[in-house]
């Protein structure tokens, strides 16, 4: 994934779309692998583009897409990809029609309406300006609402795996204490992750360990090996987290 935006990198805005958009490729049985946050900048946009797109499956970028001056992406991706940018005929029909009786289709607007050339369109039902698919780059808006509404249009239409699956074990231990057990449980059983997540809380120091799998079998079997190894040690295990 990669974050466009000076307003990221400069604390005014805060990214929401890192998020939702892991937890909807999850859904998906895509694993989200990287991210990466770059200024409104062609070179900075044009780098990361080539990189990330050349050893992943797919490449989401968010932002940048709007109708102001600043608004790149679409001339970095297309310079990425080796395309020349055109006005989409089905998108600027979309945004004739979304602005018909918001006073019209105006030379900012239909900036909103520029793909790389050969691209097609994802649709956005919210604001009428739809995100951007060519090749493996899927060319999202940075508000988080209309992302999200692009993410549901996009739901079922990439080639995934199975869900990733979570379960939560807490215990009010110092993580550092059963470190050993963590990594023993996991090194037992295949296809697993624990990951621990400490906290201190009511004056007192726990964590919880997330444990996750594409399988609800192992997803069961990993949990009741955890939650028995912490018993053996004397500790109260919460099946569910704390």
């Amino acid at each position: 994934m990669l974050v466009i935006g000076d307003e990221i990198l400069s604390g005014r805005t805060q990214d929401k779309n890192v998020t939702q958009i892991a937890a909807w490729l999850n859904v998906q049985g895509i694993r989200l692998r990287e991210v990466r946050i770059v200024a409104d900048d062609v070179d900075a946009i044009v780098e990361a583009v080539n990189t990330l797109r050349a050893r992943n499956d797919y490449l989401f970028t968010t932002g940048g897409i709007g109708p102001t001056h600043d608004d790149i992406t679409v001339d970095a991706v297309a310079q990425a990809l080796g395309v020349g940018v055109v006005i989409h005929p089905d998108a600027r029909a979309i945004l004739e029609g979304y602005y018909a009786a918001r006073g019209g289709l105006n030379d900012a607007r239909l900036r909103m309406a520029r793909v790389p050339d050969g691209a097609s369109l994802i649709p956005n039902r919210m604001s009428g300006a739809p995100g951007i698919q060519l090749g493996n780059v899927y060319i999202m808006a940075g508000v988080p609402s209309i992302t999200a509404g692009m993410l549901d249009a996009l739901t079922g239409t990439l080639e995934g795996g199975l869900p990733v699956l979570s379960a939560t074990v807490g215990c009010w231990v110092a993580e550092s204490e059963i470190a050993d057990l963590l990594a023993t449980t996991e090194r037992l059983h295949d296809d697993c992750q624990i990951g621990s997540y400490p906290f201190f809380r009511d004056g007192r120091v726990g964590a919880n360990f997330v444990i996750r799998s594409t399988s609800a079998d192992i997803l069961a079997d990993v949990s009741t090996a955890l939650i028995a190894g912490l018993t053996a040690q004397g500790r109260d295990a919460v099946a569910g987290g704390i």
